[in-house]
């Protein structure tokens, strides 16, 4: 016996009122009708479903078996019908967003919580990517958006929201002997030491603020450049919000400058092409990112 999605509104109506009549008044049909369907599928299962009584009916040990799956489908297909609705209305199937690393996903996350209890089965794609990565992800239309860093200069192909403002602080390893040494007391005494960088592998740096270092090292992940860091590999323009429990714990120290304050802030953007039209998910995101 295939279930129907009619079916499964009569079953669970019937379970949740307790009489045909009454799941009849909340379906708009006949009593009539609601039992001769519940008799049709009890005959074709080959058991009952409801031990009828003269005013109410009960379930059967077998509905009651049946009743989780039953509910979990009839939640699913409401949800089906919902997306199907919004589909026709404009709202996308998919949402791909690139997200550079170093910077603060606390805000994109709980934007993508709130998006994803409004279209629940709308599918998002989160790409973690350097900067000049993440741009050109946005740019060959591989993402539809971009969190990123802004830029020196605009591009007359990508239309951006302001969204907030990331806080880079040089950081050092305490074990790291220019800092035991005590060889570091002005920003320019960093040139004499390895940077580690978060960059792309294969497309060059197009913003050269955070390059200090004559030397560097550098890897396409932040969690490896955190860990270089921390073993005393070079030093790194690290993102406060992302470093800040392990310079709370000691694992790392934020250096004192005399000439200068150690941070440099940096706007943060969403970006997306100005040839390619927001969609309906694309601009809710845009715009719980900018409430925030």
């Amino acid at each position: 016996m295939n279930f129907s999605s009619d079916n499964i509104q009569l079953f669970l109506a019937v379970l949740d009122r307790g009489s045909f009549s009454a799941a009849a008044r909340a379906l708009q049909r006949v009593p009539s009708a609601v039992s001769m369907a519940i008799g049709n599928l009890e005959a074709e299962l080959g058991y009952s479903l409801f031990e009828r009584g003269s005013r109410e009916v009960r379930p059967t040990a077998k509905a009651l078996a049946l009743e989780p799956h039953a509910r979990l489908i009839a939640e699913q297909l409401g949800l089906l019908q919902v997306h199907a609705l919004e589909l026709s209305q404009g709202l996308e199937s998919s949402l791909s967003v690139a997200v550079v690393p170093d910077i603060d996903h606390r805000p994109l996350l709980a934007a993508i919580a709130s998006l994803g209890e409004r279209h629940p089965l709308l599918d998002i794609a989160l790409l973690s990517a350097p900067q000049e990565e993440g741009l050109h992800l946005l740019d060959s239309g591989r993402a539809d958006l971009c969190v990123a860093f802004a830029g020196l200069q605009v591009d007359a192909r990508r239309s951006f929201q302001h969204i907030g403002v990331e806080s880079l602080v040089a950081t050092l390893s305490p074990t790291h002997p220019a800092l035991r040494e005590g060889r570091i007391h002005y920003l320019e005494d960093l040139t004499r030491v390895r940077q580690i960088l978060v960059r792309s592998r294969d497309l060059p740096l197009a913003d050269p603020r955070p390059l200090i270092g004559a030397t560097h090292w550098s890897t396409d992940s932040f969690d490896l450049a955190l860990q270089m860091v921390e073993a005393g590999l070079g030093w790194g323009d690290l993102p406060l919000s992302r470093v800040a429990p392990r310079l709370a714990n000691g694992r790392l120290v934020r250096l004192d400058f005399r000439n200068t304050r150690n941070e440099l802030q940096l706007p943060v953007h969403i970006l997306w092409r100005k040839q390619q039209p927001l969609q309906q998910a694309a601009r809710l995101l845009i715009e719980q990112l900018t409430n925030q």
